[in-house]
């Protein structure tokens, strides 16, 4: 089953330009699109896409409060910023909404598409630049719960860019003991995503760093 992909983006060309080389990769297929973080809500709710392009400076809704709003409601639909604004406001906003990813519109093809497939695994992964300003700006959870052995090693090995599958096979698990293992650690560290979760084990000094796609 190809990956299915919505694109919510102010921009025509943009949208058209995206579309244009992701329909190239047969694992990869669009089932939607459109120009605003409302109705990028609305059409989610229906298509529940495996995975979603959203830029951030959009009319009507911006894409951090649609990010918010998604992560939400479709928890296994996984979000990649993808805009034009790389700002400490912008980049934490998106993390602390949700997104999984975040990338630069200038970014390669093909780097684009490696990162749509990590995401799909629920892999957490950051080009430089958005990994060096996030761990520098995200703070530690405050008194967050204790972390059962399992779940440690769980988070551990989410921080090392491992997907769910990844994990379970490491740790000898099912997949969905995974997943549940994963909501059982963002609510303990109180966050609410992945992506958090991975920085703050890394600022504990649990790993070395986050996932990166294009290192």
């Amino acid at each position: 089953m190809p990956i299915r992909i919505m694109l919510v983006d102010d921009h025509q060309v943009v949208r058209q330009g995206v579309r244009m080389f992701l329909t190239l990769d047969p694992d990869l297929e669009i089932i939607g699109e459109t120009s605003d973080g409302k109705s990028g809500v609305e059409m989610a709710r229906q298509l529940k896409p495996d995975v979603i392009l959203m830029d951030l400076l959009m009319p009507v809704m911006d894409g951090v409060t649609a990010i918010g709003i998604l992560r939400k409601e479709l928890p296994d639909t996984e979000i990649i910023a993808l805009t034009s604004v790389l700002e400490d406001n912008a980049v934490m906003g998106a993390m602390r909404a949700g997104a999984i990813g975040y990338l630069l519109k200038d970014t390669a093809a093909e780097e684009l598409i490696r990162a749509i497939k990590a995401a799909a695994e629920g892999q957490v992964q950051l080009s430089p630049k958005v990994a060096e300003r996030l761990f520098r700006e995200i703070r530690a959870p405050e008194s967050p719960e204790t972390l059962t052995e399992r779940e440690t090693d769980v988070l551990r090995l989410l921080a090392s860019g491992l997907s769910n599958k990844q994990i379970a096979a490491q740790l000898v698990i099912g997949e969905k003991t995974v997943k549940t293992h994963v909501s059982n650690i963002l609510s303990k560290l109180g966050v609410s995503s992945r992506t958090q979760a991975a920085l703050h084990a890394a600022r504990i000094g649990l790993v070395s760093g986050v996932g990166n796609p294009f290192g």
